[in-house]
């Protein structure tokens, strides 16, 4: 019965309205941090591949992020999230699995969001859903000597580069309300996401990312 009461009294907390409220016209700026975790897929390097079924794996990375909305209705927002550069480490997967490193690259994710916002406009806790356009803007590639001496071995330093390329991502997430300024941002994104790695020696790698993102943010409403 307590544990009744207690879990009727949450919800009552979450759904009682606020001064706060997220009308048409708002402006929303938000400061948190963001993670990115790609769900790699890897194709194989083509030839000449001197290891035979090199893959590759990408690490995550977590960064200072933020963002600003508009409400454009009551219900529907645009967004677009800011970040500072994410550093993905590309790791050896495949024949070259627990190899370590292979080469670092940086990441700039750019957005834009349609948003549809759920409840009230003052509701103090807000769900929505979102579907935005991303493009992928890689670069600063660098490999390391284990590149080197899986893609050319003996041979001068292998340089590299990422295919930067544009990806639909679909978003869910909510806002709670602190008071009639400040909010809680809580989000989460996969950006469907596939390019390419080009090496100075000829070879090139397929490999599917469909990075996962997730965040909590605080937000001030202008």
């Amino acid at each position: 019965m307590k544990t009744n009461l207690k879990f009727i009294a949450a919800a009552a907390i979450l759904t009682t309205t606020t001064a706060f409220a997220q009308t048409a016209g708002t402006w929303m700026g938000r400061i948190g941090v963001t993670t990115i975790t790609p769900q790699v897929n890897s194709g194989f390097l083509t030839a000449p591949d001197y290891m035979g079924g090199t893959k590759a794996d990408v690490g995550s990375d977590t960064q200072l992020s933020g963002g600003i909305t508009y409400m454009y209705t009551d219900h529907l927002s645009v967004d677009v999230p800011l970040a500072l550069p994410f550093k993905h480490k590309i790791l050896g997967d495949g024949a070259l699995k627990g190899a370590g490193d292979l080469a670092e690259v940086k990441a700039l994710p750019m957005t834009i969001f349609l948003q549809y916002r759920f409840m009230e406009a003052n509701a103090k806790f807000r769900p929505y859903v979102g579907l935005g356009a991303t493009y992928a803007y890689f670069f600063d590639e660098t490999g390391s000597g284990k590149l080197t001496a899986t893609t050319n071995p003996g041979g001068t330093p292998t340089k590299l580069t990422v295919d930067s390329k544009w990806a639909l991502t679909p978003q869910i997430g909510a806002t709670i309300a602190v008071n009639d300024k400040w909010f809680v941002n809580l989000h989460y994104s996969q950006s469907f996401l596939k390019t390419t790695t080009h090496f100075s020696t000829g070879q090139t790698l397929d490999i599917t990312l469909d990075p996962v993102a997730y965040g909590v943010e605080v937000g001030f409403k202008f």
